[in-house]
């Protein structure tokens, strides 16, 4: 009994330095450090409130009648993030607390969200070693406003470096079921002027409430380029954006293995060539020395080169697309001749929507031609099929999937932008002149141009989108109820219908409700009725043939 005893206490006490070991191990791998600057006199500066904005120094905040809210930022990183963090502290804390927020929507037990921080932890414990100096000080001097409700995920400088990756580990790990985003341009014969165009919709969706503040951001930073970028509070990475110099960038996400190491986030990448590139091979040039985690297509413009090209950046190469025609359409897969054999862009092509949207903007651009401005707005805004089909309002193989956080347009010979306002693309495009905001912009009164406005789309006063709003709230409800086994009534199940009648997720949600019912027989007409209109994604239209194979039985 002794000998047994002994076996056991040692087996134990072994299991014990083992566990102490990987605790210290653990603590060590994703202890990540803080960067140490030299903390400038504005640190202890308070903002002031003006006359109709915010300001700390020469940097401001204002919220526009349009409802963005436009920062003006400058200096060195630190200033730069100190600026930022008391500048956007409130807006900060709100886009935090609705990120947290829909993660414990989505993962209700607190104990998985807690190892999910420890897994994502460890997954991003070099995430720093691939980030510059120059944006982890940024990041670093926003976090020092940051609230401490999270601390429980991590420290605010971790949190906020962290959530610059979240996009790319969001899409690999989701395989971008968020992310559908649809860009074009259009030079010399294909636009009206001949100065190249370009036109965006970034179909990033998180959630109404993260979409709900919006920032344009003007940063004159003490090294490189001064730039404009779209995005949220917080974010110092690029989504959408264009230098004094005329060059733009966007991202489109691409079909991504599953990542198993951090590297640079793609939107630190974006910032970079931003900042400091001002031509078409400079960014190629940034691009090719990065190493990322995900794929991604970056659609850059240049005033410079008069045209536009698009890298493509995979965790194993980069490539540049320069077709010989004078526009260009980017979706969310490869067209180079590098990326051709690729198996996994030749599944995307095949699996998902990207292709049918790839094909619409270019209908609607060859029947537009020569684009403008306004014409641009129009294709960023279209809800319809390949020619003109109504698929439904929400359809992902729409170039407006009624989802995006923001559309942009730009010309960048101009410096002009015009960036979209709620809801969706279908509120006003309001026009920034960079040249202007940057020589002297006075955030007492508006600072976007009025004369070259794009007013709000008609849809919006159409019973067709008020029908839609009522899909999208009753569909959570449906849904929320099937899961809860509570039981809806026939009608309510048919009227439903109606909301969206052209949509396949409209009868597939419809025919689960009946299932949840017991009434299998009215699941199979509406499950056969959603194959018959346009569906997005070859998965789900397999889930669907496979629900009717099944018969409704488990």
């Amino acid at each position: 009994m002794k000998k047994v005893f002994k076996i056991f206490a040692f087996t134990i006490g072994i299991l014990c330095l083992l566990l102490i070991g990987f605790v210290v191990y653990f603590n060590i791998a994703v202890n990540i450090e803080e960067p140490v600057p030299s903390m400038p006199t504005a640190a202890k500066d308070s903002v002031l409130s003006k006359d109709g904005y915010y300001a700390i120094g020469n940097n401001w905040i204002r919220q526009s009648e349009s409802g963005l809210y436009e920062v003006y930022v400058e200096g060195s990183d630190i200033e730069r993030g100190i600026a930022v963090g008391k500048l956007e502290k409130n807006l900060m804390y709100f886009q935090e607390k609705v990120f947290v927020d829909q993660i414990n929507e989505l993962i209700p037990s607190q104990t998985y969200v807690r190892f999910l921080k420890y897994m994502i932890l460890y997954f991003n414990r070099d995430l720093s070693e691939y980030i510059p100096q120059e944006y982890k000080t940024e990041i670093y001097g926003e976090s020092l406003e940051c609230s401490h409700e999270f601390d429980y995920i991590g420290t605010p400088y971790e949190r906020q470096l962290n959530y610059h990756a979240a996009h790319d580990v969001g899409h690999a790990m989701q395989d971008y079921m968020l992310v559908g985003c649809t860009a074009f341009a259009a030079w010399k014969d294909k636009s009206e002027d001949g100065t190249l165009i370009i036109g965006r919709n970034f179909d990033f969706y998180m959630g109404d409430e993260f979409a709900r503040n919006k920032t344009v951001t003007f940063c004159n930073p003490e090294h490189g380029y001064k730039f404009a970028m779209v995005g949220w509070a917080g974010m110092i990475g690029v989504l959408s954006g264009m230098n004094e110099a005329g060059l733009t960038v966007t991202l489109n996400a691409a079909k991504s293995d599953m990542p198993t190491s951090s590297a640079m986030p793609i939107s630190i990448l974006a910032r970079k060539i931003l900042q400091y590139a001002s031509t078409i091979e400079e960014a190629y040039a940034i691009a090719d020395s990065a190493h990322t985690f995900v794929s991604e297509s970056l659609l850059i413009g240049s005033a410079k080169d008069g045209r536009a090209a698009v890298i493509e950046k995979s965790t194993e190469k980069t490539s540049l697309y320069k077709p010989d025609t004078h526009s260009l359409v980017c979706a969310n897969h490869y067209q180079s001749e590098a990326f051709a054999g690729d198996e996994r862009n030749q599944e995307n092509i095949r699996t998902s929507d990207s292709p049918y949207r790839q094909k619409r903007t270019e209908q609607l651009m060859e029947s537009n031609c020569p684009i403008n401005y306004k014409k641009a707005v129009d294709i960023l805004r279209d809800t319809k099929g390949l020619n003109g089909a109504n698929i439904g309002l929400g359809n992902e193989k729409a170039i407006n999937q009624l989802i995006g956080h923001h559309s942009v347009v730009f010309k960048p010979e101009k410096g002009i932008m015009w960036v979209s306002t709620s809801p969706w693309q279908l509120g006003k495009f309001v026009a920034y002149d960079l040249n202007k905001i940057f020589k002297k912009a006075n955030p007492s009164e508006e600072i976007y141009d009025h004369s070259l406005e794009v007013e709000a789309d008609t849809l919006t006063n159409t019973p067709e989108f008020a029908k839609f709003l009522g899909f999208r709230h009753t569909k959570k409800i449906f849904r929320e109820n099937i899961k809860d086994k509570i039981a809806i009534p026939d009608k309510t199940i048919r009227d439903f219908t109606q909301t969206n009648p052209f949509f396949f997720q409209t009868y597939e949600i419809a025919g689960d409700a009946f299932l949840a019912k017991g009434k299998k027989d009215s699941a199979i007409c509406y499950w056969r009725k959603a194959l018959q209109l346009e569906i997005p994604k070859l998965a789900e239209k397999e889930n669907i043939e496979k629900k009717i194979r099944k018969g409704g039985n488990d």
